[in-house]
């Protein structure tokens, strides 16, 4: 996982959960009757590094890899565990490449693909009776190029109109050229999709909301971030939705109370973000299903999670086939910013999802 570097906002909290699940599966005996032992090398956001490390891990005699949470991070260490015949999941990564078609068959991720994430806040900006939108997607990484096509494809297939696909790369810090386009359209679309992540997703929404565009702003997960509700405030924290893999509530899981009494009694304060709980969630899911298959063996491992559904913090999961890509079967946590917090809106499945 990812210390340091762009990567490390997703896959730090990720980290301390992964380290709070195995306190607590050695508290009552680990698996297999055996001591769960979790070592992290950090990825240090780089490709080249974060197959190294785990090159170096699997040497060392691991198991099972978690990789970092994105396609482009993660892919180097799944690959590594492939040719080991080791499993790997990553806790977010939401490309459809990021399963055994293009990772090999020990491969998976704990999210929903983005054609879930797409096409779940397509259809909710549809039944809002929104109907024209203005896509801003940002160029630097396959994550946030895949979400905006697959929103794209559902929401014209129920009808929509997509007035057009912008483009922006993250670390411009410099919104203007896409605000004086969006300013000079004809009509004015009834919201606005945006596809990128922090630190400049702020400053996108921010310039929008400064230059008097009050429309609604839609995007995926990576708008679930407490910096960016810091960076928008009450004053700007408004109309704004985005689906995302869980909520740090009792209303988006009923056991979420004694996770949140664990993660406080373990770091001290009770959890400020969602991406601690996808962490948590991949070592129970290892654990679980290295419990049913009876053993640590890659090959056993991997049929047995392909065979299981898991209730999770972050939904309920099960996985197809190898043959089929291991593809996520997975609901999207619908949330709304009001006055600059979060709030739950809900657990949905899209009618449709497009193929990857």
């Amino acid at each position: 996982m990812c210390q340091t570097g762009i990567q490390a906002p997703i896959d730090e909290p990720a980290l301390k959960g992964a380290q709070l699940a195995v306190e607590l599966l050695n508290e009552k005996g680990g698996i297999l009757g055996k001591k769960v032992v979790l070592k992290n090398m950090d990825g240090k956001s780089d490709p080249v590094t974060v197959g190294n490390v785990a090159k170096q891990l699997i040497d060392e005699g691991a198991v099972a890899i978690m990789a970092p949470s994105d396609f482009d991070f993660g892919g180097p260490a799944s690959r590594e565990a492939t040719a080991n015949k080791i499993v790997s999941v990553s806790p977010t990564a939401s490309s459809p490449l990021y399963g055994s078609k293009a990772l090999g068959d020990y491969a998976f991720t704990l999210s929903m693909w983005n054609t879930t994430m797409g096409a779940a806040t397509a259809e909710y900006a549809y039944k809002e009776g929104w109907r024209t939108c203005y896509v801003v997607t940002d160029s630097f990484i396959d994550y946030t190029k895949s979400l905006s096509r697959y929103f794209i494809n559902r929401f014209e297939e129920l009808g929509g109109t997509v007035f057009f696909e912008d483009s922006y790369t993250q670390g411009q810090q410099d919104f203007s050229a896409q605000l004086a386009r969006i300013k000079d359209l004809p009509e004015s679309p009834d919201f606005i999709y945006i596809s990128s992540y922090m630190p400049d997703l702020a400053m996108m929404i921010r310039t929008l909301r400064e230059n008097g565009i009050a429309l609604p702003v839609v995007g995926g997960d990576a708008y679930d971030d407490p910096a960016l509700y810091q960076a928008l405030g009450a004053q700007y924290g408004n109309d704004i939705v985005f689906d995302t893999h869980g909520y740090l509530s009792e209303e988006a899981h009923p056991d979420y109370p004694s996770f949140a009494e664990a993660w406080k009694a373990k770091y001290g304060d009770y959890p400020d973000e969602t991406w601690g709980m996808p962490g948590y969630d991949v070592i129970m899911v290892l654990a679980k299903s290295m419990e049913k298959a009876g053993s640590t063996d890659g090959d056993k491992v991997r049929l047995a999670m392909e065979s299981m559904e898991f209730d999770l913090f972050t939904g309920k999961l099960s996985w197809s086939d190898a043959a089929s890509g291991h593809e996520p079967n997975k609901a999207a946590c619908l949330v709304e910013l009001i006055d600059g917090e979060p709030n739950f809106l809900g657990w949905v499945r899209p009618d449709k999802i497009p193929a990857p």
